[in-house]
């Protein structure tokens, strides 16, 4: 049996761009050729695509590190590089992606929530390939003797993290009876036996009623009081509710082996729900009190019925061994499944169609951002991914590179910037690996500079 995995870290790198060249044409009776050096090609990304035919992230347990192919550099006759090739990642529906801190593990920030079929986004893109000095041709730099270099690729980490696509959640303390429910209303075969955490992994089961309705339900392992804080083995599985319509709310009413109140049980269910997401508080949910076959338990059922009624909960009293009441349960939830469906779908039409068109933009503008920080007195740090890109893409031996790159930092207004965040003349700032003293505004008013269309729609702005 395959081992059930629903969160992993990965690390991920894209491929490194090829270098672009710096070449002149060199041709009989040419005795002006002029620059004509190719670009390099673009590293390949690690992109993560959704695959319905997945149940679980077992292939990222035990391989971490994904690397795509590097491009190819740029050569002379304008001849460029060939691109790297992209490396794809398959993961099941419902899969959410997080930005990972280096240094601690953590997560920082949402990158993407996949639940489409073939949903993708890129979660480590290729370095850009240099541009050849064909592109850095002016009507006064008519023979530019530099070239970009090739953009080292970001390596990174993510989480991984699966939250099951079920319609319907079964909820409730372990040994209630979930998976003898789920057993009796569809064709799982989850383990079933007379003790607690019998069940250790979500089990799907569609469920078809004799009308042609069907809806797919998930037995969630029990919970225990202080699950949403980390106690039993309940707490690994909250996620896999919060994607869920509807809640079943399963509940012992014979008060299990340490002879519990089932309304106290009740109660302590829907606490930790609250506790793990306030929204979960809110969700529909059917109130469900089993093994009402035993004798000596119709007191219990009728105060469960008139808590879970206060609270505006449908009730079932059911059987999941002998059968009892399990028929009606079935066809109400499906018909309620039915509507939540509706509803999200009728919701679903006002959201943006192509969601990995929404992620890709979402990734360019974090792209576009600048960050200035104070690391020290008289120092400054400056980061975004952007302005890494140039100053790596920039040849340190070239004078010509180096004076681009200046006005490159002009065009970006970053004189201005750091004069706000409070950056004084003699300051350092620095940027990656290099260090520059800061000289104040150097911008002439004067005399604007003249930028070739190559330069003005390189996307720097």
């Amino acid at each position: 049996m395959a081992t059930f995995t629903d969160l992993s870290h990965i690390n991920v790198r894209g491929g490194d761009g090829g270098a672009g060249c710096m070449s002149f044409r060199r041709e009989a009776h040419v005795p002006k050729g002029g620059p004509d050096g190719g670009d390099g090609g673009n590293g390949g990304s690690v992109i993560v695509e959704t695959d319905p035919q997945l149940s679980s992230l077992i292939d990222y347990r035990y391989k971490h590190h994904f690397r795509a192919q590097r491009g190819t550099h740029g050569q002379g006759a304008r001849k460029h590089g060939r691109d790297g090739a992209d490396l794809v990642l398959r993961v099941p529906l419902g899969t959410v992606i997080r930005e990972l801190d280096p240094a601690t593990q953590t997560p920082m920030y949402e990158i993407a929530d996949l639940t489409q079929p073939g949903e993708r986004v890129v979660v480590a893109p290729g370095g850009i390939g240099g541009r050849g000095n064909i592109h850095f041709v002016t009507p006064v730099r008519r023979a530019p003797a530099f070239a970009e270099k090739g953009e080292p690729a970001i390596e990174h980490w993510i989480e991984l993290e699966m939250k099951l696509m079920a319609d319907v959640a079964l909820v409730g303390m372990p040994s209630v009876g979930k998976s003898s429910l789920i057993a009796r209303i569809s064709a799982a075969r989850p383990k079933v036996a007379d003790y607690p955490f019998t069940t250790l992994v979500p089990n799907l089961g569609v469920v078809r009623t004799p009308d042609g309705k069907s809806f797919v339900a998930a037995d969630v392992p029990g919970l225990i009081e202080g699950a949403s804080e980390g106690r039993g083995l309940g707490h690994q599985f909250l996620r896999h509710i919060e994607r869920t319509a509807l809640i079943l709310h399963l509940v012992d009413v014979t008060g299990g082996f340490e002879g519990r109140d089932p309304v106290e049980d009740y109660r302590t269910i829907n606490a930790e729900l609250a506790a793990y997401a306030t929204e979960l508080a809110e969700r529909p949910q059917i109130v469900v009190a089993n093994k009402c076959d035993m004798p000596g338990c119709e007191d219990a059922v009728e105060a469960l019925r008139a808590v879970a009624e206060e609270d505006g909960h449908p009730f079932f009293a059911i059987s999941a061994l002998t059968g009892k009441g399990i028929d009606r349960l079935v066809v109400t939830t499906a018909d309620r499944v039915g509507k939540l469906r509706q509803e999200a779908a009728d919701a679903a039409e006002q959201l943006p169609g192509d969601f990995g068109a929404v992620w890709e933009r979402r990734r360019a503008s974090r792209d576009q951002e600048i960050h200035i920080a104070r690391e020290e007195p008289g120092a400054w740090r400056v980061s975004g991914t952007n302005i890494e890109r140039m100053v790596v893409q920039t040849d340190w031996d070239n004078d010509e590179a180096i004076d681009y790159l200046q006005r490159r930092f002009v065009r970006l207004k970053l004189e201005e910037r750091l004069v706000k965040a409070g950056c004084a003349e003699g300051d350092e700032v620095r940027i990656l690996g290099y260090a520059f003293t800061f000289e104040g505004s150097t911008a002439n008013d004067d005399e604007p500079e003249q930028y070739d269309e190559e330069e003005l729609s390189d996307g720097d702005a």
